[in-house]
């Protein structure tokens, strides 16, 4: 006896790793660079360039890339920038290491300046980071069996869900801003901001649309040397080759902006008056399409005994793919921001996640949106100045009678922010947190993978009566009936007129033996 087998791959998710590490730098002003008589903000991005697994340890390095934003110590104080670089290398413990691949999810900074003094400053950078581990496994399912006798079959019918294909890819974005006529031409950057918005991507035959917005913030210095600044939203929209990509398939996604770039560039008239922006967005896509499908379920046959082995698999059901987003306005009261501040020239937040909880209307999420901000306000010795906070929200992903036994995979990023001022001492926030979560239930199959075959005992058969009167107990069937008693569902149904294979407890049947007459 063959038994026929169909794969299906699976995308197994390890626990989260979780981890948290602090750099505390002093760094000196270089030479060229003009005293520092107080430092507006700093920003800071960083960098992972290599993970690997040592032993129980997983080795993380890369760089923290910082810009300073400061006024000049000058009798007449400019906006000047200061760059630099933090390598750091961080070993992260890791319980029960196997085969699995490490992958950075998601990375939260916070990053403080103060001064020692005009030619020095104190760096400090804490940096959170939350590590996935993946693995892909293939389990099968029993679909048929071949055999030279004639035999019984149980047939039910299944929708699982399995992995299509996994793939990691870069997608290049390169895309100008053309100063308006109202602004001055470009002699030096001296702060770029650049983060992606409404990141969208759609499968369809071999490749996969990609569909997102860069907001772009440019601080610059015009060719008189007079402070400007740009704020601009860019779409982008292009094309990634996916070999065996079919329109409609499911699909979970990580995705990071890195490497952004904003550099000058001339116009038609050869004045600097464009932007260059550039970015390399890094996609983690899994995708999954579901499977209809007849799976074996039990066997026996009436010319010889068979006994099926069977193992415990689990797979997945889709549940849900769900693109949600909270929409968070929220007034904030800030004492601190009296001091006749005239406008948020930028905004920016990230999203840390306290809790999640599964419940049965849906997936509920606690977490804080943490915002900061740039600002200008009327004082020529200090013309700016920033702000940074957290905001506390509760979300609840919507998905009716959720299962216990589920399975989530959920990424998420700032879609928009907005913070404008709202009277002297508050601010208005407007903001669009977005949460893509991919949910599945498990399910647990008893999957044959082998059919034992004995000859039957023929004196045993013997002894059995031709004729037997049965009620139906608790957890019967046709089937079981038919395989208990040597018979097939189909003479049962005759012998005692049943129109379909329904019974119910307290039933009373007629069963023949398969190869007796009906006197």
């Amino acid at each position: 006896m063959e038994i026929v087998k169909r794969a299906i791959r699976l995308m197994h998710e390890g626990k989260c790793i979780y981890d948290q590490f602090q750099l505390d730098e002093d760094y000196n002003v270089p030479d060229a660079k003009e005293d520092v008589g107080n430092v507006i903000e700093g920003i800071v991005c960083v960098k992972t360039e290599d993970m690997k697994l040592v032993e129980n340890y997983l080795k993380i390095s890369g760089k923290a890339q910082f810009k300073i934003l400061y006024m000049t110590a000058s009798l007449d104080p400019q906006p000047a920038v200061l760059e630099g670089k933090l390598p750091f290398e961080e070993m992260v413990y890791v319980e029960q290491p196997g085969e699995e691949e490490y992958f950075l999810k998601n990375l939260r900074t916070e990053f403080s300046v103060s001064m020692v003094h005009s030619r020095k400053l104190s760096l400090h950078l804490l940096t959170e980071l939350e590590i996935g581990r993946t693995q892909m496994i293939s389990e099968e399912v029993t679909e048929d069996v071949e055999s030279e006798h004639a035999v019984y079959k149980k047939m039910k019918k299944f929708r699982l869900l399995g992995l299509s294909d996994t793939k990691k890819d870069t997608y290049r974005i390169k895309e100008e801003i053309t100063l308006p006529g109202t602004k001055e031409s470009i002699s030096q950057i001296l702060l770029s901001e650049v983060h992606g918005r409404k990141l969208e991507l759609r499968p369809g035959t071999d490749e996969v649309t990609v569909r997102g917005e860069l907001q772009v913030f440019c601080l610059y210095l015009s060719e008189e040397l007079k402070a400007d600044w740009v704020s601009q939203v860019i779409p982008y929209e292009g094309k990634l080759l996916c070999n065996g990509l079919t329109e409609g398939m499911f699909y979970s996604v990580e995705h990071t902006l890195e490497d952004t770039l904003v550099d000058i560039r001339m116009d038609e008239d050869g004045e600097m008056r464009v932007l260059g922006i550039e970015g390399t967005l890094l996609l983690r896509m899994n995708f999954y399409e579901e499977q209809e499908m007849e799976l074996l379920e039990d066997i026996y046959s009436l010319q010889e005994q068979c006994i099926p082995e069977k193992q415990e698999t689990v797979f997945e059901e889709l549940l849900m793919q769900n693109q949600s987003r909270y929409k968070l306005t929220e007034r904030l009261s800030l004492p601190e921001l009296k001091d006749d501040v005239l406008q948020v020239l930028c905004s920016r937040g990230e999203i840390q996640i306290e809790h999640t909880e599964y419940r049965e209307e849906g997936v509920q999420i606690e977490g804080i949106l943490h915002l900061s901000f740039l600002y200008l306000r009327g004082d020529d010795a200090r013309p700016y100045g920033s702000w940074q906070g957290m905001i506390p929200f509760q979300h609840l992903i919507e998905c009716s009678d959720l299962p216990e036994n589920v399975r989530c995979t959920m990424s998420h990023h700032v879609d928009q922010i907005q913070v404008s001022m709202a009277g002297s001492e508050a601010v208005e926030v407007r903001a669009i947190l977005a949460f893509d979560a991919f949910l599945r239930r498990e399910v647990e199959l008893q999957t044959i993978v082998s059919v034992l075959e004995k000859p039957l005992d023929l004196e045993q058969m013997d002894k059995r009566p031709g004729i037997v009167g049965h009620i139906v107990q608790e957890k019967e069937d046709l089937w079981e009936l038919a395989k208990q008693y040597m018979t097939t569902v189909e003479g049962i149904m005759n012998v005692n007129e049943l129109e379909n294979e329904n019974v119910k407890i307290g039933d009373k049947l007629l069963i023949f033996k398969e190869n007796m007459s009906i006197l």
